[in-house]
């Protein structure tokens, strides 16, 4: 996940870093429009296109951000809740159609019940002042998930170019809510010592 921190200037929320922030919210309703006909394998493929260009944004705004010095509090703000969004739609999309569905359903429970967590954590370390920085693991979590995710939005499209791409999503899924698992007691810990400390 990228990380922007506080920067002046008149021009700095039309900054590329936040405006690559921008698509990947606009990129949304795309998404979830095209994988709402996800039966057309059309759909699932230009569904596919616009998620893999979201998530690649995810990575360059921050780079970008630091490289040219245009980190901003807007952006901070702005760059995880355009995450959630993305991965929470997409989620939704595919139980909808029936892609994530019987046992891989606790996968998406258990992921989104992790950016719920994380995202109240967060909101409270923000009022006490405290920082966590983002672990080497947690990016792991974030590739692999939206890697998993990517094939599953292929979904029965995928299948017909590459057999078996629905149950490769599937496979990496499992293993990306492992991580979520493991990353979200990771910042339960850190809450919890917090408040005892406190």
């Amino acid at each position: 996940m990228a990380i922007t921190t506080i920067s002046r200037g008149p021009g700095h929320a039309w900054s590329v870093p936040n405006l690559l922030t921008y698509g990947r919210v606009i990129a949304v309703p795309i998404v979830v429009g095209c994988l709402f006909w996800s039966e057309i394998h059309a759909m699932r493929w230009i569904a596919l296109g616009v998620f893999v260009a979201a998530a690649i944004s995810d990575f360059f705004d921050g780079y970008l951000a630091r490289r040219l010095s245009q980190q901003s509090a807007l952006g901070r703000m702005l760059d995880p809740i355009a995450d959630k969004l993305l991965v929470a739609a997409v989620l939704m999309m595919l139980v909808a159609d029936h892609t994530i569905a019987s046992y891989s359903l606790a996968a998406a429970v258990v992921i989104l019940c992790r950016e719920i967590l994380v995202s109240g954590l967060r909101e409270f370390f923000a009022e006490v002042k405290v920082s966590i920085p983002v672990s080497r693991i947690a990016k792991w979590k974030t590739t692999l998930q939206l890697v998993a995710l990517g094939f599953l939005v292929a979904g029965p499209a995928g299948d017909v170019v590459l057999p078996q791409t629905t149950e490769i999503g599937l496979v990496l899924f499992w293993f990306a809510a492992l991580l979520t698992l493991y990353t979200g007691w990771d910042y339960l810990k850190a809450g919890i010592k917090h408040v005892t400390e406190d």
